[in-house]
């Protein structure tokens, strides 16, 4: 029986086959995010969505207190007064030691040029690129990225033979792209044929098309169509969309014929879903929070992110999570959970990170807002995560973006 064919993988790049992923999501596909998904099992993680013009102009620094990457640069909007200093904003930190050969960087982008320009900057410390040709929210699309790249295939091409050429062949790591479902078979057809041809070495397809939202269930029936055609072109094929568990990516890539699968909404909820049966399958929630929250104490989480996800990983019916939805910093958090173990480590980071009490008193005092009371909890949540994580989402590039997870 004649062997199927593969493109060639580079040789700091990675095979997406037989792997089972975190999927990339704006804000919770943040390091500390990554870290527990690879923690619990995950094979390789995408970084969320990272819009090139972000990057460009980014400086890259060793970071020897945390082990880490960062890229940082100074506010556009800052002082243009040169004897005020401006504090660098973070715009990627990466972990090369725990993450590096299984993080794959994930690049919003709709040009050739500026796609290799941002990607040359992050390439020699991760195993992939990523296009985005996959997210719908108007943050992406308004640019000409995003999903809106569908409607572009040319110049959709154009940017992945430059990361090709440019990037894969300098830096010796595979290029990739996710997409959605076009509107008929035929269509995605077409364009995963073209796109196979380009000299990628993985493609991702998200089984909804552009309208679908998450709560609509996705679309597996052009699956095989799209795993045949990558498997004649040796590009290998994920599948994404309702995939909860290890043991149902297994199940889903068998039935299927794809090369693995990716897990987003899942994997917010709770990351142990990437353990297998035999090593435990889905851990306790409050097992899996405290692992997060001794991760992101070691990597100096932002706290506004770190409590986003604390808002998805803790149940709502539990009666502590309300009380975490108040909460104003690491120590807080870890006295409502009952981490007495992590409280002097919280209070140490909490003034590095510039959480004083002071801080939190202004907190406390806007919450009494009558308005804010009235509106209920989750609205409560949905204001204190946006003001703390505005500005974070500014910076990476990425504007007027609504509060839900983003799966792109």
């Amino acid at each position: 029986m004649k062997s199927a064919k593969r493109v060639p993988i580079p040789a700091r790049g990675v095979d997406y086959r037989g792997k089972i992923v975190l999927a990339p999501m704006v804000r919770s596909g943040e390091l500390s995010s990554r870290l527990l998904a690879l923690h619990y099992g995950a094979d390789l993680v995408w970084g969320p969505e990272t819009v090139d013009r972000s990057m460009i102009g980014t400086t890259r620094k060793v970071n020897e207190h945390l082990s880490t990457i960062d890229f940082t640069r100074l506010p556009s909007h800052g002082s243009k007064d040169p004897r005020q200093d401006q504090k660098e904003s973070l715009i990627y930190r990466l972990h090369p030691e725990k993450e590096g050969k299984r993080l794959i960087f994930q690049i919003g982008t709709s040009d050739p040029e500026r796609a290799v320009q941002a990607a040359r900057i992050v390439a020699a410390d991760v195993a992939g690129i990523d296009v985005n040709a996959g997210c719908p929210k108007p943050f992406s699309t308004s640019g000409g990225m995003g999903a809106a790249l569908l409607q572009t295939p040319d110049k959709l091409c154009s940017i992945l033979e430059a990361l090709v050429k440019e990037i894969s062949t300098e830096f010796e790591i595979g290029i990739s792209v996710k997409i959605r479902l076009l509107e008929t078979a035929e269509l995605t057809e077409v364009l995963v044929r073209r796109l196979c041809a380009t000299g990628i070495t993985g493609l991702t397809v998200h089984c909804r098309t552009t309208p679908m939202r998450p709560r609509e269930r996705a679309i597996r029936g052009q699956l095989k169509m799209i795993a045949n055609i990558c498997r004649e072109s040796g590009v290998a094929c994920l599948m994404n969309g309702d995939v909860e568990t290890r043991a149902q990516a297994e199940q889903l890539i068998t039935e299927f014929g794809v090369d693995g699968a990716m897990i987003a909404t899942a994997a917010e909820t709770n990351s142990s879903c990437f353990r297998s049966e035999a090593n435990g399958g889905v851990a306790p929630w409050k097992e899996v929070v405290e692992h997060y929250i001794k991760t992101a104490l070691e990597v100096e989480n932002r706290f506004g992110n770190t409590k986003y996800l604390l808002n998805h990983l803790i149940p709502g019916k539990q009666a502590v999570y309300r009380e975490v939805t108040t909460s104003r910093s690491y120590h807080q958090v870890c006295q409502m959970l009952g981490f007495e173990h992590l409280e002097a480590q919280a209070k140490e980071i909490d003034k590095k990170l510039g959480i004083t009490s002071e801080t939190q008193d202004q907190g406390r005092r806007g919450k009494k807002n009558k308005s804010a009371m009235a509106a209920g909890g989750n609205q409560a949540k949905i204001r204190s995560v946006q003001a703390e994580e505005k500005k974070s989402r500014s910076e990476r590039g990425i504007q007027n973006q609504p509060i839900a997870a983003v799966d792109i």
